[in-house]
This record gives structure tokens, sequence and C-alpha cells, in this order.
């Protein structure tokens, strides 16, 4: 037993005479290093200074919907997003799906107060709204905007958020490509979506994409992700997009769109082939809304249907060839060319109606709510 003992002291006053020169190589070291562990990149000082200028214009929404539950009773839920103050009067830049059928918002600055939101406007066709909150005398960091037509694959972009209810979380990442198309929830399309492999996750949506300057370029809208976390795919709405629209949405509330007044049916080789029809491509109207801008013009939707296949085919409506001398490719070129005029414009298309071609003046309406 004694010499165990003995082994085991031994041992142990072994091990701690080791482990003291070990500690004292390691602090003569530390004192003769260079001090280069604290040293910043050109990289990493940017992405310091402008976390440090835009995370105080970033917030973080919270949003109250009351749904039902299994036995019928009212349940409030709560949902959380993020967004960018764009106005020192307590205007918010966020996507439309993060206060949408919200009861209650609430938003919470990045020092922590917490103010009540009304929900000023929104445009669910781009998936952008503006709310606003009353500071007070509470001087707001407001984040400036860029231009984001000048933006181009490689180019360096931060994003600012709060992923998983997580506040004022930064990812850096590049712009990925552009001209992305995307569908909202609501089955709207938007074009001209940047891609980004910055990480992007739920609670990020609403918040700001920014560019090396500190400047948004665009808004977090949505991600690619089989698991329903970041894999490097994200899309943000064009900043752009956002200017053009802003002060409807703050002034009406809403975003006046030009209107046709059809529903439409892609018109693509094989159908034209089935409809016995001279042209390949174009948009066929199926109905025109009674009173609308096409119906007025004297245009006409389909007057009956022919199966082809496992297919139901409208037949015999005008097909639009043409829209201001331009050929239209298929129906989502139609309202690509249709979303470029104002509500009132006049445009000119010429049609094919009973396999002969005619023009048509027709005056753009105002897009109706839900239309």
């Amino acid at each position: 037993m004694r010499h165990q003992l003995y082994n085991s002291a031994f041992f142990r006053s072994a091990m701690f005479l080791k482990t003291a020169k070990v500690a004292v190589v390691l602090i003569a070291a530390l004192f003769s290093a260079p001090c280069v562990g604290f040293s910043q990149t050109e990289d990493e000082r940017n992405n310091t200074q402008v976390y440090r200028e835009a995370a105080p214009g970033v917030v973080n929404i919270v949003s109250v919907v009351l749904s039902r539950d299994f036995f019928f009773n009212v349940v409030p839920r709560e949902g959380a997003g993020s967004g960018a103050i764009v106005d020192d009067r307590g205007y918010i830049l966020t996507n439309n799906h993060v206060i949408k059928n919200a009861s209650r918002l609430e938003v919470t600055l990045s020092d922590g107060d917490k103010y009540p939101a009304k929900l000023v406007g929104a445009d669910p066709h781009n998936d952008l709204a503006v709310i606003k909150i009353d500071p007070g005398r509470k001087r707001l960091t407001t984040i400036p905007m860029a231009d984001s037509s000048d933006l181009q694959v490689g180019r360096k972009v931060l994003a600012i958020g709060n992923p998983f209810g997580l506040g004022e979380t930064l990812t850096t990442g590049i712009v990925s490509s552009l001209g992305r198309t995307i569908r909202t929830e609501e089955g709207y399309e938007i074009e001209d979506v940047i891609q980004t492999d910055a990480s992007i996750n739920p609670g990020n949506s609403g918040g700001p994409l920014l560019n090396s300057d500190g400047k948004i370029i665009g808004i977090n809208t949505a991600i690619l992700s089989p698991t329903g976390a970041s894999v490097g795919i994200g899309f943000a709405v064009p900043v752009n997009i956002a200017k053009k629209i802003l002060p409807q949405l703050i002034e009406k509330g809403y975003v006046s769109y030009p209107w046709l007044g059809v529903q439409i049916y892609p018109l693509i080789p094989g159908v034209a082939k089935v409809l016995g029809l001279q042209v390949e491509r174009g948009a066929m109207i199926v109905e025109t809304v009674p009173g609308g801008p096409a119906d007025s013009a004297g245009l006409r939707g389909a007057a009956r249907q022919l199966t082809a296949g496992n297919m139901v085919i409208p037949a015999d409506g005008d097909v639009i060839v043409e829209f201001d001398d331009v050929e239209v490719e298929s129906s989502d070129h139609l309202v690509r060319l249709i979303r470029e005029h104002r509500p009132g414009d006049v445009v000119v298309l010429k049609v094919l109606r009973d396999n002969r071609f005619m023009n048509a003046r027709v005056r753009l309406g105002e897009r109706p709510p839900r239309s």
C-alpha cells in the first residue's frame, strides 16, 4: 500500500513539474510573439463597420394572427420577421408575408425598446409591406437605399435580421445570380429577384440585404430549402422595386397596377397545332371581365373547350400575338409587358381571331384588389 501511495504521489509531482514547464514555455511564447491575433483584414473591418452603422436600423417584427383550433376556439398565433427603418418618422419596410392577416404587430428596436405598429400598406404582388411605429422623441436610425440596377454577380452582400428570433444577426455572402423569378405564397410572380448565398433563415424575412457601403440593395424574402433552413440559396426583392412602390404604399396603402381584364391561357406549338392556328405562340384569352378594358375594346374569350389527351384546351378565343409592336412569346411575357405601363395608358394589341389578324386599341385600367 505504501509503495502504491509513493508511486501515486511521485506521479502527481512529476505531472505538476511537467505542467509547470509547459506553462512557463507558453507564457514566454505569448510575451515574445508579435500581437497579430487581434488584427482585422480589410474585409473584416468592412463587415464590422456595416453592421455597426446598419444594425440599429433593423427591427424585429412580431405578428399575432388569430386562428381556430380543432374545437373552433380562437387561438392567437405568433410569427416573427425583420424589417428596415427607411424613414425617421417610423416607417418600416418588410415583407407582406411577415404581416399578412396580423391582428396585432409589435416592433422591437435594436436597443430593446418595443413599440406597437400599424399596417400602412401592402403589395402582395411583390411581397412587400410598410408598417409604422410612433417613435415619439426617440431618434431612429434609417438605412439608405442603393441602386440595385448596378448589381453584378460576385459582389459582396450582407444580411442583417432576426433568424429564429436571434436579434441583429449578420451573415455575409455574394450575389449568386440576378434576374431570377420566384412565386409568392399567394401565387404572384416576382421578377428580377436577387439570388444570394448569404445565409437567410426563418425570421430573416423582411430584413435588408446590404452592399459593402451599408445601403439596402434588396429585401430578404425567401429561401430554397428542403429542410426549412438555409442551404445557401436565398432570394431578395430588388430595392428598386421597393423604391418605386414605397410612395404609393405610404400615400394610398396599395399599389396601382395596370390591368387588361382578361384570363389568359399560354399558347404553345402543341396547343396551336390542336386548334389549327397559324401562329405557334402568344396568349389566348379564355375569359374577359365584363366591363373591363379588354371587354370594352371588343376582345372576346373562348367559346368552347376541346379535349386533347388529358388536356382541356379553350378554343375560339382571341389570341394576343403582339403588344405595342412587341411579339408576345407567352402569357407570362404578356403580363410583364402590361406591368411596364400605367393605368390609363392606351396600347395596341395585334390579335388573331378566326385565323385572321386584327388590331385593337385598349385603355388599360387599374387592377382591382385580388385580381
